[in-house]
């Protein structure tokens, strides 16, 4: 304890060292707490929305007292969905940054309504949230790589390494300078994470697997830090080889992967789904209502006996080609889906090998903000859009009345519950990945004597 305290004392004596702890400690807290910010802002929100549908719904009602055949409140009523931020969203916003966790839908053509809001500014969410999974990926390595690269070439310029290295224990004063830096910085990233957890709620297991994937992302870094580290360059070649390996691996090498998976697995945007079905409603105009009555009816047999279609303008034939729409465009839509989650998993397998990749969507995994959660809200949207169409079919499709008295009936969102799942294959590769360079690394540095001598 008292070598640990020495050396304690000689890091905390140099002052850009010190400088670079607090730093990193400040960026990290900095980065919890707008996470934590954002969090809330997304609940506020939620919360401010729902009021205002029972408004609008208040206002329909007082329009449309009345109704031969539910047309209008179908047409004209709002429903507001909402998918609420887990208790660990806040360590890595991921796709909630860009996509909608709130959309109002009716009981029209749902692809058109899902994907309409699909647009943001790509040059804002490039460099993605400040978030504490960003400082993990991209800053945390930049910091040991400053407190690592020069633990021995810096003796060795110095003069010092020879007689360091013929004290007794002296692969133990080596071990002990690794851990005390490499730990210092932990305490740095986690100190922040530790202390928001139970303020956001976040379950401990959640909070220590984060932890987990955190200290193992670092020991990478300190690994491929001993292994150029110990290799006899001077501290300016080594920050250098550093740095490099940091852009490749957090930059360019997932750029490139990135570019890979969008050639080798092409999918539209959700854009072209919402023109797709919409090409289809606007044609239906087009097309005798006959026609289209007898392939909605087809479809959906349950509405075979119902009253028939009067002359002139029916809702019933109005919402009819509009689930037509949707259905034309089922295939599309399996397809996009298919398509992201064929992306989804090869980035996943791309984090065996790239520990930054892997980190990162382990993190998102964790506090339920990747695809996965937003294809599990949209789904969600789906089953309560089909609820709608069915409330409102059974006025349409037998021509009876709606009042004021059927507005309290109408089917209620309930929000899915976030089920964030480790990717314990993930977990593991990284695991496996992070230990054996470190464990080269530490390799490397017991073999510091034979680098002496030469």
């Amino acid at each position: 304890m008292t070598s640990l305290a020495f050396e304690l004392t000689l890091i905390l004596r140099a002052r850009l060292t010190l400088a670079a702890l607090l730093l990193l400690l400040a960026l990290s807290a900095l980065a919890v707490w707008s996470g934590l910010h954002e969090v809330e802002r997304q609940h506020q929100a939620i919360a401010r929305v729902q009021p205002l549908g029972e408004q609008d719904v208040a206002s329909v009602a007082r329009r449309y007292p009345h109704s031969p055949d539910g047309g209008q409140p179908a047409y004209y009523t709002f429903y507001t969905t909402w998918d609420a931020p887990s208790d660990a969203a806040f360590m890595a916003i991921g796709l909630r940054d860009v996509a909608p966790y709130v959309l109002r839908v009716r009981a029209l053509g749902l692809q058109a309504q899902l994907y309409e809001g699909e647009t943001f500014n790509p040059e804002l969410a490039l460099a993605g949230r400040f978030d504490y999974a960003f400082v993990l990926i991209y800053l945390a390595p930049l910091f040991v790589i400053a407190l690592l690269h020069d633990l021995v070439s810096g003796e060795r310029q110095s003069g010092r390494l020879r007689l360091l290295l013929s004290l007794p224990g002296g692969a133990r004063l080596w071990r002990r300078r690794v851990g005390l830096r490499a730990g210092l910085v932990f305490a740095c990233l986690g100190l922040p994470l530790l202390l928001a957890a139970p303020v956001a709620g976040m379950p401990a297991a959640g909070l220590a697997l984060a932890l987990s994937v955190s200290a193992a992302y670092l020991a990478f870094w300190t690994g491929l830090c001993l292994l150029v580290g110990t290799r006899g360059w001077q501290s300016v070649t080594n920050a250098t080889a550093l740095m490099g390996s940091w852009a490749v691996l957090t930059l360019v090498l997932p750029a490139l992967a990135n570019v890979a998976l969008t050639r080798a697995i092409p999918v539209h945007q959700g854009v072209d789904l919402m023109l797709a079905q919409r090409q289809a409603v606007h044609g239906a105009w087009e097309i005798p209502r006959e026609d289209t009555m007898r392939r909605f009816l087809a479809g959906h047999p349950e509405w075979q006996g119902t009253a028939p279609l009067p002359a002139g303008f029916h809702y019933k034939w109005y919402f009819a080609f509009h689930q037509l729409g949707d259905e034309s465009v089922a295939a599309q839509v399996r397809d996009y889906r298919a398509g992201l989650m064929a992306r989804q998993a090869w980035t996943g397998r791309l984090g065996w090998i790239l520990p930054g990749v892997g980190a990162q969507a382990i993190l998102h995994r964790l506090a339920d903000t990747d695809l996965p959660a937003q294809l599990a809200y949209q789904d969600r949207i789906a089953d309560f859009h089909r609820e709608i169409r069915t409330f409102y079919y059974g006025y349409l499709f037998n021509d009876r009345p709606f009042g004021q008295a059927d507005y309290a009936k109408r089917p209620v969102f309930a929000p899915r519950v976030p089920e964030p799942a480790p990717p314990w294959g993930g977990v593991a590769a990284m695991a496996v990945l992070s230990l054996a360079v470190l464990g080269l690394g530490l390799a490397r540095l017991r073999r510091l004597r034979l680098l002496a001598r030469g």
